[in-house]
């Protein structure tokens, strides 16, 4: 073992025993590109070589993977991410996701379209090794395809709970009339500009955190596979939601967002441009729907 992995592994453990898990976060990324990884347990943390990928790894078309949606949930929960870099962030939502489980069931996916090694991800992920230059919705969507949890969270890799999760979101969802519900969520009165909102019912929920019933993603579809990068895809999926005559709407549950890194990795040019464009997505399918608005009538707001 090299002795620069050592002493970072021992770094590692000083932060933790601070609660600094940013740095432990850190710590762990940088003994990953030292070809370590480690493997934390009740007897403390062990370090091993990480699994060489095979080049000879087959990354598949999102399209080619089979649907268990028709199946029966044999899980209470399904937890959803798309990688498309920053493997840090999902490995550290993955550990206070576990944290939460209780006696729960959860099924844990990642959709991934970077090549990774799927053991970076620890054991009992289900990572689909997703072809280069798979959309984010195309890869949203092959994640989903898998669910069998009663209950699906879309997650973002920005969003770390910090709290108890699972339990507010599936009281929430047990009120029939709900279509999806999260913490974050945004109205608008005239479908053009739209305004961060305390709730509780809203016109969306933000993609950092969707939850729905299972049996949602039947009723109003999958993510429209128009959407190549992620903005407004939540909007117009949740649209799509409230049209199925369910509702969308607020629940405070304990998370702290992080960096968005993909937003922060585009440039400005680009964000401007992508972000139209997926605006003008939801426009051609929801324009002049205002019978789907909280609120009516016109007003200012932030640009979406």
């Amino acid at each position: 073992m090299p002795e620069e992995v050592r002493g970072l592994a021992a770094e590692r453990e000083g932060a933790r025993a601070r609660k600094d898990f940013a740095a432990a976060d850190a710590l762990r990324h940088r003994i990953a590109e030292l070809g370590f990884e480690v493997a934390d347990s009740p007897q403390g943390p062990a370090l091993r070589p990480l699994a060489q990928r095979p080049e000879t790894m087959t990354r598949i078309p999102a399209s080619t993977v089979r649907s268990l949606l028709h199946e029966p949930a044999t899980f209470d929960v399904s937890v959803h991410w798309v990688h498309e870099g920053w493997t840090e962030d999902v490995l550290r939502a993955l550990r206070a996701f576990r944290a939460d489980e209780g006696d729960r069931k959860v099924q844990y996916v990642v959709a991934d379209v970077t090549g990774t090694d799927p053991a970076a991800f620890g054991d009992g992920i289900e990572v689909l090794p997703l072809a280069e230059d798979t959309g984010w919705a195309q890869a949203r969507n092959a994640g989903l395809r898998r669910s069998l949890g009663r209950i699906v969270l879309v997650v973002d890799g920005s969003v770390e709970p910090v709290g108890h999760v699972f339990g507010p979101l599936e009281e929430a969802l047990a009120d029939p009339t709900v279509g999806v519900c999260g913490p974050f969520g945004i109205t608008s009165h005239d479908l053009r500009t739209f305004e961060e909102s305390d709730g509780p019912e809203v016109d969306a929920i933000e993609g950092y955190l969707m939850a729905m019933r299972r049996e949602v993603l039947g009723l109003a579809g999958l993510f429209g596979e128009r959407f190549r990068w992620y903005r407004t895809a939540d909007i117009e999926y949740s649209f799509r939601v409230k049209d199925q005559g369910l509702r969308a709407v607020i629940v405070d549950v304990p998370v702290t967002k992080h960096e968005h890194r993909m937003w922060t990795a585009t440039s400005e040019a680009d964000r401007d441009r992508w972000s139209k464009r997926n605006f003008n997505i939801f426009l051609d399918a929801f324009r002049g729907r205002t019978d789907l608005l909280v609120k009516r009538g016109t007003s200012g707001g932030t640009g979406a």
